[in-house]
């Protein structure tokens, strides 16, 4: 990915220093990358395994816990570099979420609308975000309480080693991943979707959850697309690394490597395919409108 020269975003939050809240979060997040997990008993899953994933794989804790979001906030001082390498990884999120903003205030224009920049906040451990306290092990998620990304640098060396996606295409489709959450709150889908849902847990292959996310895929294919066509990002390789990470995180790859086999009733996120699918459906159409994962009659 040609990114070294991009726009770099005023919208970052270093909160590496914040020690903040830990534990899972009492209330359901927006929405993440894709690391499923659930509640103990159901859908197969016994208590061994929600140990497993929450400690190697990360959990979905709307999975885990029910309860209601509270703003919450706190106090922090920033904490000094720890390495180049993760300054160099500070800079990259910065340029991404730079070209996200550039690529969203574009499309919401020719929808005579006009895009709001999320926050991304950057932390090591755990802190307290806007949906609760929230710790590393889950990956990056979105909280439509305070629309803000929250990220920890060190899951994209775990992107590499432990999901087999390496490459920083695979890192910038994370990110796009959880803007497209954002671009979903602004549009007013999430709000739907909670509705829907009327306060319940959802889960399943043909739930709203996996179209929910499917949807966020297919947007983050959407800024790919109109992100090189503005600004020729993409090199050899980069679509091909962020299908990789797509088909990394489906559900029915980290529930066989969690326990040895799929459940599809507990499906929060898509499989493999699915993913990979709807990512390369937005990359190809270049359009919101595309995405209409909730009409389509087979996801």
């Amino acid at each position: 990915m040609r990114w070294d020269r991009g726009r770099r975003s005023d919208n970052i939050e270093d909160r590496r220093g914040d020690g903040g809240g830990v534990g899972f979060p009492s209330g359901r997040m927006g929405g993440r990358i894709g690391i499923p997990g659930g509640r103990a008993g159901a859908g197969g899953f016994g208590l061994i395994a929600i140990v497993v994933v929450a400690l190697l794989l990360g959990v979905d804790p709307s999975q885990l816990l029910q309860g209601n979001f509270g703003d919450s906030s706190s106090s922090y001082v920033p904490q000094a570099p720890t390495s180049a390498q993760e300054e160099q990884l500070k800079d990259f999120v910065s340029v991404v979420l730079g070209d996200t903003e550039d690529t969203w205030h574009e499309q919401f224009r020719s929808l005579g609308s006009t895009y709001e920049e999320p926050k991304l906040v950057l932390f090591s451990g755990a802190l307290d975000s806007g949906c609760g306290s929230a710790q590393s092990a889950m990956g990056p998620f979105y909280c439509p309480q305070d629309h803000k990304v929250y990220l920890d640098l060190s899951f994209f060396q775990e992107l590499s080693d432990r999901f087999g996606a390496p490459g920083d295409f695979a890192g910038a489709y994370v990110i796009a991943h959880e803007v497209g959450h954002h671009v979903q709150n602004l549009l007013g889908v999430m709000g739907k979707v909670d509705s829907a849902r009327g306060g319940s847990s959802d889960t399943g292959a043909d739930s709203l959850s996996v179209r929910l996310e499917l949807q966020a895929d297919c947007l983050a294919g959407v800024w790919a697309r109109n992100a090189d066509r503005a600004r020729h990002i993409l090199e050899q390789g980069d679509i091909e690394e962020a299908m990789q990470a797509a088909a990394a995180v489906g559900d029915d790859r980290l529930q066989r490597e969690a326990q040895g086999y799929a459940v599809p009733d507990s499906f929060t996120h898509g499989t493999s395919e699915q993913r990979v699918r709807w990512f390369k459906h937005g990359f190809d159409g270049g359009r919101i409108g595309g995405c209409d994962t909730f009409s389509a009659s087979q996801i």
